[in-house]
Protein backbone atom coordinates (compact mmCIF):
# COMPACT_ATOMS: atom_id res chain seq x y z
CA UNK A 1 0.00 0.00 0.00
CA UNK A 2 1.25 3.61 -0.56
CA UNK A 3 2.57 6.02 2.27
CA UNK A 4 1.69 9.09 0.28
CA UNK A 5 -0.89 10.26 -2.11
CA UNK A 6 -2.70 12.85 -3.70
CA UNK A 7 -5.81 14.08 -6.40
CA UNK A 8 -4.93 15.90 -9.05
CA UNK A 9 -6.71 17.11 -12.58
CA UNK A 10 -5.17 16.53 -15.84
CA UNK A 11 -4.17 19.44 -17.86
CA UNK A 12 -2.59 17.82 -21.42
CA UNK A 13 1.16 16.68 -22.29
CA UNK A 14 3.87 19.08 -23.60
CA UNK A 15 7.86 18.49 -23.55
CA UNK A 16 10.66 19.56 -21.73
CA UNK A 17 13.98 19.12 -22.23
CA UNK A 18 16.68 17.92 -20.25
CA UNK A 19 20.57 18.62 -19.29
CA UNK A 20 21.51 16.40 -22.16
CA UNK A 21 19.44 18.59 -24.66
CA UNK A 22 17.06 15.38 -25.17
CA UNK A 23 13.43 15.80 -25.23
CA UNK A 24 11.08 14.28 -22.38
CA UNK A 25 7.56 14.39 -23.22
CA UNK A 26 5.67 15.06 -19.87
CA UNK A 27 2.22 15.01 -18.22
CA UNK A 28 0.73 18.28 -16.55
CA UNK A 29 -1.21 17.43 -13.30
CA UNK A 30 -2.67 20.37 -11.39
CA UNK A 31 -3.03 20.17 -7.73
CA UNK A 32 -6.19 22.37 -6.63
CA UNK A 33 -6.16 22.86 -2.79
CA UNK A 34 -6.15 19.20 -2.26
CA UNK A 35 -7.35 18.80 1.50
CA UNK A 36 -7.79 16.38 4.11
CA UNK A 37 -11.81 16.10 4.97
CA UNK A 38 -11.55 12.86 6.95
CA UNK A 39 -8.92 10.66 9.20
CA UNK A 40 -9.95 6.62 8.90
CA UNK A 41 -7.63 4.45 11.67
CA UNK A 42 -7.31 0.97 12.48
CA UNK A 43 -8.87 1.32 15.65
CA UNK A 44 -12.14 3.15 14.87
CA UNK A 45 -12.78 2.01 10.93
CA UNK A 46 -11.01 -1.18 10.47
CA UNK A 47 -8.36 0.44 7.83
CA UNK A 48 -6.30 3.33 7.39
CA UNK A 49 -7.34 5.81 5.00
CA UNK A 50 -7.65 9.42 4.22
CA UNK A 51 -10.47 11.39 2.60
CA UNK A 52 -9.89 14.12 0.55
CA UNK A 53 -11.29 16.88 -1.70
CA UNK A 54 -10.26 19.23 -4.27
CA UNK A 55 -10.86 23.02 -5.83
CA UNK A 56 -13.84 24.70 -5.14
CA UNK A 57 -17.65 24.29 -5.89
CA UNK A 58 -20.99 26.15 -4.38
CA UNK A 59 -22.61 23.77 -1.73
CA UNK A 60 -26.15 25.14 -3.03
CA UNK A 61 -24.92 22.26 -5.79
CA UNK A 62 -24.44 19.24 -3.62
CA UNK A 63 -27.20 16.98 -1.64
CA UNK A 64 -27.33 17.91 2.48
CA UNK A 65 -25.17 14.50 2.81
CA UNK A 66 -22.69 15.81 1.24
CA UNK A 67 -22.41 19.25 2.71
CA UNK A 68 -22.53 17.77 6.04
CA UNK A 69 -19.58 15.75 5.29
CA UNK A 70 -17.26 19.47 4.46
CA UNK A 71 -19.67 20.80 7.02
CA UNK A 72 -18.11 18.47 9.77
CA UNK A 73 -14.87 18.71 8.40
CA UNK A 74 -14.84 22.56 8.35
CA UNK A 75 -13.94 22.98 5.39
CA UNK A 76 -15.53 24.75 1.58
CA UNK A 77 -16.66 22.21 -0.36
CA UNK A 78 -14.73 21.02 -2.96
CA UNK A 79 -15.28 19.17 -6.57
CA UNK A 80 -15.71 15.74 -4.70
CA UNK A 81 -14.42 13.79 -1.98
CA UNK A 82 -11.89 10.86 -2.84
CA UNK A 83 -10.80 8.53 -0.23
CA UNK A 84 -7.43 7.36 -0.21
CA UNK A 85 -5.62 4.13 0.96
CA UNK A 86 -2.44 4.87 3.11
CA UNK A 87 -0.06 2.98 5.13
CA UNK A 88 0.04 5.50 7.77
CA UNK A 89 -2.20 8.45 8.66
CA UNK A 90 -0.59 9.06 12.28
CA UNK A 91 0.55 12.50 10.35
CA UNK A 92 -2.55 13.72 8.95
CA UNK A 93 -5.46 15.66 10.49
CA UNK A 94 -8.37 16.72 9.27
CA UNK A 95 -7.49 20.28 7.23
CA UNK A 96 -4.04 19.00 5.86
CA UNK A 97 -2.93 20.04 2.98
CA UNK A 98 -1.67 18.09 0.07
CA UNK A 99 0.82 19.73 -2.35
CA UNK A 100 2.61 19.08 -5.70
CA UNK A 101 5.71 19.36 -3.02
CA UNK A 102 4.43 16.07 -1.28
CA UNK A 103 6.50 14.47 -4.37
CA UNK A 104 9.89 15.50 -5.23
CA UNK A 105 11.49 15.21 -8.88
CA UNK A 106 13.13 11.73 -9.70
CA UNK A 107 10.75 9.81 -7.65
CA UNK A 108 8.62 6.93 -8.72
CA UNK A 109 4.80 7.22 -8.68
CA UNK A 110 1.73 5.04 -9.90
CA UNK A 111 -1.01 7.28 -11.32
CA UNK A 112 -4.97 5.79 -11.30
CA UNK A 113 -7.43 7.43 -13.85
CA UNK A 114 -10.54 6.17 -15.59
CA UNK A 115 -9.48 5.57 -19.18
CA UNK A 116 -11.18 7.58 -22.28
CA UNK A 117 -14.82 5.69 -23.27
CA UNK A 118 -14.39 4.55 -26.97
CA UNK A 119 -17.50 3.52 -26.98
CA UNK A 120 -18.89 0.24 -28.88
CA UNK A 121 -15.52 -0.65 -30.52
CA UNK A 122 -15.10 -4.16 -33.09
CA UNK A 123 -12.24 -6.68 -32.52
CA UNK A 124 -9.39 -5.16 -34.41
CA UNK A 125 -9.49 -1.98 -32.41
CA UNK A 126 -10.42 -3.39 -29.06
CA UNK A 127 -8.14 -6.22 -29.29
CA UNK A 128 -5.92 -5.99 -32.09
CA UNK A 129 -6.59 -8.33 -34.38
CA UNK A 130 -5.47 -8.84 -37.81
CA UNK A 131 -8.80 -8.72 -39.55
CA UNK A 132 -9.74 -11.18 -42.80
CA UNK A 133 -7.63 -11.41 -45.76
CA UNK A 134 -8.29 -8.72 -48.62
CA UNK A 135 -8.97 -10.72 -51.45
CA UNK A 136 -8.78 -14.72 -52.97
CA UNK A 137 -12.48 -14.93 -52.93
CA UNK A 138 -12.77 -12.55 -49.16
CA UNK A 139 -15.99 -10.77 -49.67
CA UNK A 140 -16.73 -7.72 -47.25
CA UNK A 141 -15.12 -9.91 -44.05
CA UNK A 142 -11.79 -7.85 -43.78
CA UNK A 143 -12.60 -6.44 -40.71
CA UNK A 144 -14.57 -8.99 -39.64
CA UNK A 145 -13.50 -11.14 -35.84
CA UNK A 146 -14.00 -14.99 -38.26
CA UNK A 147 -14.56 -17.65 -36.20
CA UNK A 148 -14.92 -18.26 -31.92
CA UNK A 149 -14.56 -21.95 -31.81
CA UNK A 150 -18.40 -22.81 -30.68
CA UNK A 151 -19.73 -25.33 -32.66
CA UNK A 152 -21.84 -29.11 -31.36
CA UNK A 153 -19.53 -29.33 -28.85
CA UNK A 154 -19.44 -27.28 -26.37
CA UNK A 155 -22.59 -25.65 -27.87
CA UNK A 156 -22.11 -22.32 -26.30
CA UNK A 157 -19.60 -19.35 -26.78
CA UNK A 158 -17.10 -19.38 -23.75
CA UNK A 159 -16.85 -16.44 -21.17
CA UNK A 160 -13.77 -14.58 -21.90
CA UNK A 161 -13.38 -14.51 -25.73
CA UNK A 162 -12.25 -11.70 -27.07
CA UNK A 163 -15.10 -10.43 -29.23
CA UNK A 164 -16.56 -6.94 -29.90
CA UNK A 165 -17.77 -4.73 -27.02
CA UNK A 166 -17.20 -1.72 -25.04
CA UNK A 167 -13.67 -0.53 -25.18
CA UNK A 168 -12.51 2.39 -22.33
CA UNK A 169 -13.99 3.97 -19.76
CA UNK A 170 -12.94 1.71 -17.20
CA UNK A 171 -9.94 2.45 -13.82
CA UNK A 172 -6.72 2.22 -15.30
CA UNK A 173 -3.72 2.46 -13.07
CA UNK A 174 -0.20 3.28 -14.98
CA UNK A 175 2.98 2.10 -12.71
CA UNK A 176 6.24 3.49 -12.53
CA UNK A 177 6.14 7.12 -13.77
CA UNK A 178 8.79 9.58 -13.13
CA UNK A 179 7.87 12.77 -11.62
CA UNK A 180 10.48 15.18 -13.51
CA UNK A 181 9.27 18.50 -11.94
CA UNK A 182 7.53 19.41 -8.80
CA UNK A 183 6.18 22.86 -8.63
CA UNK A 184 4.48 23.69 -5.46
CA UNK A 185 3.76 27.70 -6.00
CA UNK A 186 1.93 26.71 -9.11
CA UNK A 187 0.50 23.53 -7.97
CA UNK A 188 1.91 21.65 -10.96
CA UNK A 189 3.20 18.16 -11.07
CA UNK A 190 5.25 17.01 -14.08
CA UNK A 191 5.18 13.46 -15.08
CA UNK A 192 6.95 11.58 -17.84
CA UNK A 193 5.05 9.51 -19.61
CA UNK A 194 1.50 9.34 -20.49
CA UNK A 195 -1.07 9.42 -17.99
CA UNK A 196 -5.00 7.96 -18.44
CA UNK A 197 -8.17 9.43 -19.36
CA UNK A 198 -9.07 12.48 -20.91
CA UNK A 199 -8.07 16.42 -20.37
CA UNK A 200 -9.94 17.91 -16.80
CA UNK A 201 -9.83 14.20 -15.70
CA UNK A 202 -9.38 13.18 -12.10
CA UNK A 203 -5.98 11.37 -11.15
CA UNK A 204 -4.81 9.76 -7.92
CA UNK A 205 -1.17 9.93 -7.64
CA UNK A 206 0.63 7.25 -5.41
CA UNK A 207 3.81 6.67 -4.60
CA UNK A 208 5.15 3.16 -6.59
CA UNK A 209 4.38 0.17 -4.51
CA UNK A 210 5.89 -2.28 -7.19
CA UNK A 211 9.14 -0.27 -8.43
CA UNK A 212 11.32 -1.97 -10.76
CA UNK A 213 14.76 -3.73 -10.08
CA UNK A 214 17.63 -1.62 -9.18
CA UNK A 215 15.29 1.17 -8.29
CA UNK A 216 15.52 2.04 -4.46
CA UNK A 217 13.00 3.80 -2.55
CA UNK A 218 11.76 6.77 -4.49
CA UNK A 219 14.02 7.18 -7.45
CA UNK A 220 14.02 6.24 -10.52
CA UNK A 221 16.48 3.30 -11.74
CA UNK A 222 19.60 3.80 -13.24
CA UNK A 223 19.45 4.45 -17.06
CA UNK A 224 22.51 1.79 -19.17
Amino acid sequence: MANKALVATKVGMTQLWDDDNCVVPVTVLRVDDCRVTRVRTMEQDGYTAVQVTYGHRDARKLNKPTVGEYERAGTDPGVRLVELRLDDVSELTVGTQLGADLFRSGELVDVTATSKGKGFAGTMKRHNFAGQRASHGAHRVHRAPGAIGACATPSRVFKGTRMAGRLGGQKVTTLNLTVVEADADRGLLLVCGSVPGPKGGTVIVRNAVKMPAGASAGTAPAQV
